[in-house]
């Protein structure tokens, strides 16, 4: 449709340049409308954290539950344009503290950051031969 559009323009006004220029249009219109969904692509296919969603914060909230001396190896990544998921190692001294934790944890990560999968280590030691993924160095 567009050809022929261009080519009634041609004919009737004599520039050549019509065509090419209506074409370059057609793309930045392109460009620019799926400039956001390439974005999303580009972030799901390098697992980046997705917008919106502060790792800091979610650091910060899981270190403050009850019984966890600290947090590490957090990842937090898009599975989907819609999906998130995360998995951290939450240390834990004075034991496992339960399902109904977990689950309580898993349901406010949904709420607070759209979270949707979480998984949750939890380990019993802070000490050096407790996880070699500690550092926070390691991606």
């Amino acid at each position: 449709m567009r050809g022929v559009l261009a080519g009634i323009a041609i004919v009737v006004t004599g520039w050549l340049w019509f065509d090419p220029a209506i074409g370059l249009i057609v793309t930045a219109v392109i460009l620019i409308t799926t400039w956001q969904l390439l974005q999303e692509s580009l972030n799901l296919i390098l697992d980046a954290v997705p917008a919106g969603i502060e790792p800091l914060a979610v650091r910060t909230y899981l270190t403050e539950r009850p019984g966890i001396a600290s947090v590490h190896d957090l990842h937090i990544w898009a599975m989907s344009t819609t999906q998130t998921a995360l998995t951290a190692h939450l240390v834990m001294p004075a034991g496992h503290p339960g399902d109904d934790f977990l689950v309580r944890v898993s349901r406010e990560l949904r709420d607070r950051f759209g979270i949707e999968h979480a998984t949750l280590q939890i380990e019993l030691s802070n000490s050096a031969n407790a996880c070699p993924q500690k550092s926070d160095r390691l991606v």
